[in-house]
């Protein structure tokens, strides 16, 4: 799953990736390593009359949490939407949501690999020379307004599928293992945020693997201990790694 990601580029590159023109302004403090359960506000783009770049806290909040209670209890599982609930789970709140669509922006994200050591090694993994790219996502407002400031706070999830080979090398254990977010391509991006987009045309693009060739990924540090948050993060690591690993890097 997808619970550790970076945006350490310009926000305002996200204005210029899809023609956005709004003036608005969006204050938003870069940042090399977030974890999905300390539920910070991220750069989102959502198409409600319009696109428009908010920021919007990572772990959604569904309508069914409609108690302070209930978001403690339920919220920290809901960082990530499998692609497979969306269309084809009608039980699901994924499929409840799945017209509530939006882009996650992102300069690179976290995944772990088990090289069979005491610790899974944590990998930095981006798009070969892009500064930016984006998630497919849902989101929701919380039904519980801010306590202290009465806001309405628009939540999301980053949506997950089944790995393409270079992440099914990198994401080889655990309960979620063998998948990776929905990243998309410029031309998906714009679609997955049209207004009228069909359960089919969903279904299609919730099925779009991103090409290996454009990707990269390196060992780094770990990334789930008390650290200066600079580029440090993502440097690459030493680690006495296994062919496996060297593989692709």
């Amino acid at each position: 799953m997808c619970y550790d990601m970076s945006f350490f580029s310009n926000i305002k590159l996200i204005s210029d990736y899809l023609n956005i023109t709004s003036g608005e302004t969006i204050q938003f403090e870069p940042t090399y390593h977030r974890v999905a359960q300390s539920y910070g506000k991220w750069p989102v783009v959502i198409n409600e009359n319009g696109y428009k770049i908010k920021l919007f806290e990572w772990g959604l909040v569904a309508d069914y949490m409609n108690t302070p209670e209930k978001i403690k209890e339920y919220r920290s599982s809901m960082a990530n939407a499998r692609s497979e609930k969306i269309i084809d789970d009608k039980r699901s709140v994924w499929h409840r949501i799945r017209k509530h669509r939006c882009l996650v922006f992102t300069t690179g994200f976290f995944e772990h690999y088990d090289a069979g050591l005491k610790k899974k090694i944590p990998y930095f993994i981006h798009i070969k020379e892009e500064p930016l790219f984006c998630f497919a996502g849902l989101y929701n407002y919380s039904p519980v307004p801010d306590v202290e400031t009465g806001e309405v706070i628009g939540t999301f999830a980053i949506i997950t599928r089944p790995a393409n080979s270079l992440m099914a090398k990198i994401h080889n254990a655990g309960a979620n293992s063998y998948r990776m977010p929905l990243i998309l391509d410029k031309e998906l991006a714009n679609k997955w945020l049209e207004d009228d987009l069909s359960d089919t045309a969903i279904s299609e693009i919730l099925k779009f693997e991103y090409p290996v060739t454009k990707m990269q990924a390196w060992p780094v540090n770990t990334i789930r201990t008390r650290k200066t948050d600079n580029e440090n993060v993502i440097k690459a690591g030493k680690y006495l790694l296994p062919p496996l690993a060297l593989q692709f890097l």
